[in-house]
């Protein structure tokens, strides 16, 4: 049987100090890995425009997560899933606890609440012919099709949402007409912790941060990777990466390109607070001062609470 080690989850939107509070926690409790979950991280050659954790600190704390596979490959949710269910084992083996921290919610759901991510159920040429239909034939026809081909993903589907009904087709053109499974859960003691801003203090962050990843060579970055790989949409999605290239190439200064990328950043910030208020079970804590104390205490808590179950299994084994 396969052994899972505890997870201490952390989350939040961008540029709340996940990153830094994961360190911070795996410094005061040693014997600590860290998994990284963040689509963009998984990405080689994209160190400043993603805000990677230093070697220095890689090389103090075990990170895992990082530096998959090359831009111009896919990474999906459910490679990001095989890649933890690889490593978790193996953090367990050594004895130690898992830390995974991200802002890409689907990853840290995958993991955290062990939802099935199904194979097989995404084609890139079923969903553009889906799409090219949409467009031509609205989504009524759609979703007359979806009600009498696949009647109990229809009934499951919000048939006045067209991404949705996409999806749904999508899914009942290459599996049937099924459902996914539900959530298995994570089969070991977890603990959420969430990060959260004011929206201000957020946004100024996020200003910040931009600007310090133009002072550090963004530019450089995002040109050697057109250099490699083209403007690959997987490489260049990524924010502040478009920006840095029209500064290359002399279409518009470092203060415009901090700006917009900035902006761009803000927007996503919002969808990652949506996604993350769908969440349960998630302990927030006010990231505006230092929040190490309250998490400190949250981890302590949750780790007391678990001595007793180690106990108890220890004395069933013996």
């Amino acid at each position: 049987m396969t052994t899972f080690p505890p997870l201490l989850v952390i989350a939040g939107g961008t540029a709340t100090g996940k990153t830094g509070l994961s360190l911070a926690l795996a410094e005061v409790h040693g014997d600590v890995e860290i998994i990284c979950a963040d689509s963009r991280q998984v990405y080689r050659h994209m160190d400043i425009g993603t805000a990677k954790v230093s070697a220095a600190d890689r090389a103090r704390v075990p990170h895992h997560g990082l530096d998959l596979v090359d831009p111009d490959e896919l990474f999906t949710a459910a490679d990001f899933q095989r890649h933890a269910y690889d490593v978790l084992p193996v953090i367990a083996a050594r004895g130690r606890i898992a830390i995974m921290v991200g802002g890409t919610g689907l990853y840290l759901r995958s993991v955290g609440r062990g939802v099935p991510l199904d194979e097989g159920t995404a084609d890139a040429g079923v969903r553009a012919e889906l799409e090219a239909r949409l467009v031509a034939d609205g989504l009524h026809a759609l979703a007359d099709e979806l009600e009498r081909t696949a009647p109990t993903l229809a009934a499951a589907t919000h048939l006045a949402n067209p991404r949705r009904v996409v999806r749904a087709l999508e899914r009942a053109r290459l599996v049937g007409d099924r459902l996914p499974e539900p959530p298995r859960g994570y089969p070991a003691p977890s603990l959420w912790i969430g990060l959260r801003l004011p929206r201000d203090e957020q946004d100024r962050r996020i200003a910040a941060r931009a600007a310090a990843q133009f002072a550090a060579g963004l530019v450089e970055e995002a040109v050697a990777l057109r250099q490699r790989f083209g403007v690959h949409p997987r490489a260049f999605s990524a924010f502040g990466y478009f920006e840095a290239l029209a500064v290359a190439d002399g279409e518009i200064d470092a203060a415009t390109a901090i700006e917009r990328d900035a902006g761009r950043t803000r927007l996503y910030a919002r969808r990652q607070a949506s996604w993350f208020r769908t969440e349960p079970g998630i302990r927030w804590i006010g990231a505006e001062a230092d929040p190490r104390p309250v998490a400190l205490e949250l981890v302590r808590t949750w780790l007391e609470g678990m001595r007793p179950l180690a106990d108890a299994a220890g004395s069933a084994l013996g």
